[in-house]
């Protein structure tokens, strides 16, 4: 395994448990507002973080961390994630996995195997500008396909886009909400990072969410709209604010 970064433990990360999270180097996506540039640009990569240490610290947290969140970067890019996952479920952890959902095919196999417990997979756009704004080839019948592993699996999982004001509007996540069905859990996310892969700011003139108005992306009245067509749509919406 790849890996970039290492979190010893979190409280927000997996729902209801106590996690350490991995962060993976490597990313087939350049989306401009990345909060993670290192672990995806290579000219930014920084020293890999030894899989032994990690695995021996692990091994000393039984009993005390409830579980393992593997992200990234981009996870399912690595060769190693099924045997990696394999020896931290039979340690006993219980395993998380954020996806851009670009590999359905390293989906379907962890699902088959019974490898993870939770799945978090990011919508990064409209069906129409999906390849423009992750400034990839991707297919989006491989989304489509993951999104459907997800909702087979059995596990629990969630769907989640950040809005990025500075590239999304509100009639973006109107579109982006064609792709969600009954039953699926949406989660959108503020933005306000302060580093990111091309060095853009959120910008909050574009939508009206100016800091004077809303103090978050949960007080906007479209954030509200959202959650409701939710409800009446059976879909768990959540609204992330930094």
């Amino acid at each position: 395994m790849k890996i970039g970064g290492f979190q010893k433990f979190s409280l927000l990360d997996y729902p209801g448990q106590l996690a350490a999270i991995i962060f993976t180097q490597g990313c087939n996506f350049r989306c401009p507002y990345c909060h993670n540039p290192r672990l995806v640009d290579p000219q930014r990569f920084g020293k890999r973080i030894s899989n032994s240490k990690i695995v021996e610290f692990l091994q000393k947290r039984l009993g005390r961390l409830d579980s393992v969140s593997i992200t990234g970067g981009e996870p399912t890019l690595q060769k190693d994630l099924i045997p990696f996952i394999r020896m931290l479920k039979k340690m006993g952890y219980k395993i998380k996995l954020d996806t851009n959902g670009s590999h359905p095919e390293v989906i379907e196999k962890l699902v088959a195997e019974d490898l993870v417990d939770y799945w978090a997979m990011d919508l990064k756009a409209p069906a129409q500008l999906y390849r423009i704004l992750t400034r990839s080839e991707i297919d989006m019948r491989d989304i489509l396909s993951s999104m459907r592993l997800l909702r087979e699996s059995g596990k629990g999982y969630e769907f989640r886009t950040t809005f990025f004001d500075l590239l999304f509007t509100w009639d973006d996540i109107a579109d982006i909400r064609a792709l969600l069905k009954p039953g699926d859990k949406f989660c959108l996310q503020e933005c306000r990072y302060k580093v990111t892969l091309d060095n853009l700011q959120p910008g909050k003139e574009k939508t009206g969410l100016s800091e004077a108005a809303y103090r978050s992306l949960m007080d906007h009245p479209q954030s509200q709209s959202l959650i409701h067509w939710g409800d009446e749509n059976h879909i768990d919406v959540m609204i992330r604010s930094l």
